[in-house]
């Protein structure tokens, strides 16, 4: 059953969704093997996501007799319900499928016996110790290799061009089946609807293969065998270790060690770095924080610190019951209801769907612009120039 196939899928050691961890740091591989993974309500929404979205590319795409319809259609009907499910997911993974489609028909056009997989298991053993992943959608055609790649989370957007996770699918992809094509060309796309986000990136095979001998091989032999130096970085982020890491704990506190020209002020050129040091340290400061509070609520004592209990609000228990008892004081309900509003946008979205939400109520809908915010100088946003122009329309709060 498909469901069954996503959400019981093993993880390898070395596994392409950790790509960007093991890489540059080899040993946290090891570190991490016997911690248990924690599944999130996210996570398994992503699962339910490519859940549906395998039954509607294979409905829509793949060669099905009567009865393999009729199984996929049943599955459908049954997936609806998921909890999961509802006209948010159904418009996001329409959209994907929908993307996916037009890539095929494009892989088409060039060869017309191109070739679509899903959700194919890809080795890449050549150059990773007992390296596995699965390819949500890889297509070939005429000296070109796609590796497609669905993203149903809506935390930050994700660039194809030089993600480790999507080369190593690549890579898995073309040594499944360079035998039978010939491949010159890979190109890798990541769909992440709910962000309106894709992103594709292309490489010639010789350069992917020389990535993969220069950097992936070297990384994974010591990864594999627990060998290397831990370093902290951008790759901490989905680390199980992040909060008790050493290494990172180090990085971050000579991250402090900063040497000051004047003891008095800081210069502007000086709180240009500091800023993107006190983003790191917020960061870690959190993670360590989490860290502590699980054990101490494992019951693992922190020295020096202690679980307390925290204020909480009153709540009702029965609104129902509190309602009636209310109606019956025959007190005025504006005392005691608030009037009827509408739903935020984002919640209309989700309800309604995308593209009917649209089109029901785009003409009413603006997007005033939002309160400066400072970023680093590599953000694709445009910098604002005139502080009477671009701030004219923007309540700045003092």
């Amino acid at each position: 059953m498909i469901q069954q196939a996503h959400a019981e899928r093993a993880h390898a050691l070395l596994g392409a969704s950790k790509a960007e961890q093991w890489i540059n740091c080899p040993p946290s591989a090891r570190l991490q093997e016997n911690i248990p993974d924690k599944r999130s309500e996210y996570a398994d929404e992503g699962t339910a996501a490519h859940e549906l979205s395998e039954i509607k590319l294979r409905r829509r795409l793949l060669p099905c007799n009567s009865k393999e319809r009729k199984a996929l259609d049943d599955k459908l009907e049954q997936f609806k319900a998921n909890k999961f499910y509802g006209p948010e997911m159904e418009n996001a993974v329409q959209e994907y499928v929908e993307l996916v489609q037009e890539r095929f028909m494009e892989a088409k056009a060039r060869s017309i016996d191109a070739v679509l997989l899903l959700e194919e298991r890809l080795d890449f053993t050549e150059w990773v110790p007992e390296g596995y992943g699965t390819g949500d959608v890889v297509l070939i055609a005429d000296g070109v290799l796609e590796v497609i790649d669905l993203k149903y989370g809506k935390g930050v957007p994700v660039s194809a061009e030089g993600n480790p996770q999507i080369r190593l699918y690549a890579l898995g992809a073309w040594w499944g089946y360079n035998y039978l094509y010939s491949i010159n060309e890979v190109r890798m796309t990541i769909v992440q609807p709910r962000l309106d986000n894709v992103s594709t990136a292309s490489l010639v095979l010789d350069d992917l293969l020389e990535w993969a001998e220069s950097v992936v091989k070297p990384a994974a032999e010591l990864a594999f065998a627990g060998k290397g130096d831990f370093k902290a970085g951008g790759h901490c982020r989905w680390c199980k270790v992040k909060g008790n890491c050493r290494a990172r704990a180090e990085a971050n506190m000579r991250a402090l060690a900063h040497e000051f020209k004047d003891p008095a002020l800081l210069s502007n050129e000086e709180i240009g770095p500091i800023l993107f040091i006190a983003e790191q340290l917020k960061a870690w400061a959190k993670d360590v924080e989490d860290y502590a509070y699980g054990q101490a609520l494992s019951g693992n004592c922190i020295p020096q610190w202690k679980l307390v209990e925290g204020r909480s609000n009153r709540v009702i228990t029965d609104k129902g019951a509190a309602k009636a008892a209310l109606e019956a004081a025959e007190l005025e309900p504006e005392k005691y209801l608030k009037p009827q509003e509408l739903l935020s946008i984002g919640e209309l979205e989700k309800r309604i769907g995308k593209k009917e939400f649209n089109a029901m109520l785009g003409d009413l809908i603006i997007k005033p612009p939002g309160k400066p915010v400072l970023v680093p100088e590599t953000d694709k946003r445009p910098e604002l120039n005139s502080l009477e122009k671009d701030f004219e329309n923007i309540d700045m709060e003092v």
